[in-house]
C-alpha cells in the first residue's frame, strides 16, 4: 500500500474523541496519506461519509491509493484546510459529525517529498506545502533582511539565539540547499542538549512560508460553524505555538463570558458555543511512542457543538431542523446521528435532503 510506512498519531484516541459511528459524516481537514481518514471510514461503515482536504497534491495521490475501496464514500480536495467552511458549503456537506485536524507533516514529507522540509535530507530550500504558493524558504533566506529572518525564527521558532543565526545567513547568502542550511546553522550556535541546532529556524521558515498559524485560527473559526449539534472538533498540535491557539480558541468558545475578570458584569455578550471533552491535554501513550518515535510532541484536544445561550433562546423550529425518525425522505439532518438520538443543523442552514453525494 502506498504510503504504509506513514503511523497515524494518536489513531485510537482521535476515533474516540470524535465518536465515530455509522453513517456519519466527517471531515479530514489534513487528509496527508489517509491514516485518520481510511479509519474514520472503517469505522463509519455502513454509510459513512468523508471529505478530506490537503494543500499537498502529492500526499492526496497517496491517500486515494490508501483509501481504496470505499470509493463513493469519500472525497479529496486540493485545498488548505484555511479553506474548508468554502469547500463544505460548495458541495452541500455540512453539518458533519467531526472534523480531524492533524497539523503534523507527514512522513513522506518528511522523507520522500524533495521540498524542504526535513534538514536529514539534501532537498531544495522550498518548504512549501502546495507548489501553487509564491513564497519559498528560499525567497526567505535569500531576500529578506536580516531583521526580518531574526524575528520569523524568533516568533515561530521560538529560538533564542535568532539575532547570531540571522547574521550568519545573511553573511553566508546565496543558500541553496537544506543541508547548506543545517550545516550554517550548526557552525553558528553549535549543538546542545537533544535538540538539533537546526529545528527550530525551519520550523520556524515552514510555519511562515505556509503561514500556518493564521490559516488555524481562521480553520479552528470555521470548523465550529460546519458542526452539526454534538458533533466533534479534534485537533492534533506538535509544538507549543499551535497548541497554544488551540487550546486558547476552545477555552473561549467553552465559555460564556470572556470579559477581563475586573469587570463587574458581564458586558462580551459571548456565549458558549463547544463543550471541552479532555480539559488535560492527550499525549501518546508509551506504547506508540516506542513504535513512533516521531509522535513524542504530539498532543491532542477536543470538543464538542453544543447550543450557543442565544442559540437557545433562537425558536427551534424556526433556525434548526431537529430530526427523531429514521425517515429516508426526512428533509432533516438525518444523517448526523441515525440511531434514533436528536440531531440538530447549525443555525441558518438549509436542511439536506437525504445524503450529499461524493
Amino acid at each position: 500500500m502506498a504510503g504504509a510506512d506513514h503511523i497515524s498519531v494518536l489513531l485510537q484516541e482521535s476515533l474516540q474523541a470524535l465518536a465515530v459511528g455509522p453513517g456519519g459524516r466527517y471531515v479530514d481537514g489534513t487528509t496527508g496519506a489517509g491514516g485518520h481518514a481510511r479509519a474514520i471510514l472503517e469505522m463509519s461503515a455502513p454509510g459513512g461519509q468523508l471529505l478530506g482536504l490537503d494543500a499537498d497534491p502529492d500526499s492526496l495521490a497517496v491517500a486515494r491509493q490508501n483509501l481504496a475501496g470505499y470509493e463513493g464514500s469519500f472525497l479529496l480536495v486540493n485545498e488548505n484546510f484555511s479553506n474548508m467552511e468554502a469547500v463544505c458549503r460548495a458541495r452541500d456537506f455540512y453539518p458533519v459529525n467531526g472534523i480531524i485536524l492533524d497539523l503534523g507533516l507527514a512522513s513522506m514529507q518528511l522523507t520522500a517529498s524533495g521540498r524542504g522540509f526535513s534538514f536529514q535530507h539534501e532537498a531544495p530550500l522550498d518548504m512549501r506545502f502546495s507548489p501553487s504558493q509564491k513564497v519559498s524558504a528560499a525567497e526567505i533566506i535569500n531576500t529578506y533582511s536580516e531583521t526580518e529572518i531574526a524575528d520569523i525564527i524568533w516568533r515561530y521558532g521560538e529560538e533564542r539565539r535568532s539575532r547570531i543565526i540571522a547574521r550568519r545567513i545573511v553573511e553566508a547568502r546565496p543558500l541553496k540547499t537544506t543541508t547548506q542550511l543545517a550545516e550554517l546553522l550548526v557552525k553558528a550556535i553549535g549543538r546542545h542538549g537533544d535538540i538539533h541546532p537546526a529545528t527550530r529556524t525551519f520550523q520556524a521558515l515552514r510555519i511562515a512560508v505556509n503561514k500556518e498559524l493564521t490559516r488555524l485560527e481562521s480553520t479552528l473559526e470555521q470548523a465550529v460553524s460546519l458542526l452539526g449539534f454534538s458533533g466533534r472538533l479534534v485537533v492534533i498540535s506538535y509544538h507549543s505555538l499551535e497548541d497554544r491557539i488551540v487550546k486558547q480558541f476552545l477555552q473561549r468558545e467553552s465559555s460564556d463570558c470572556i470579559c477581563p475578570v475586573d469587570l463587574p458584569e458581564c458586558r462580551c455578550g459571548h456565549a458558549a458555543r463547544l463543550r471541552l471533552l479532555n480539559k488535560k491535554v492527550i499525549t501518546p501513550a508509551d506504547a506508540e511512542l516506542r513504535a513512533n518515535p516521531r509522535s513524542r510532541s504530539a498532543r491532542l484536544r477536543a470538543a464538542e457543538r453544543i447550543l450557543s445561550r442565544r442559540e437557545n433562546e433562537v425558536s427551534l423550529s424556526e433556525h434548526f431542523f431537529l430530526n427523531m425518525t429514521k425517515d429516508e425522505d426526512n428533509v432533516s439532518d438525518r444523517h448526523c446521528l441515525e440511531a434514533g438520538t436528536p440531531t440538530l443543523c447549525a443555525p441558518g442552514l438549509t436542511p439536506l435532503k437525504g445524503r450529499s453525494k461524493m
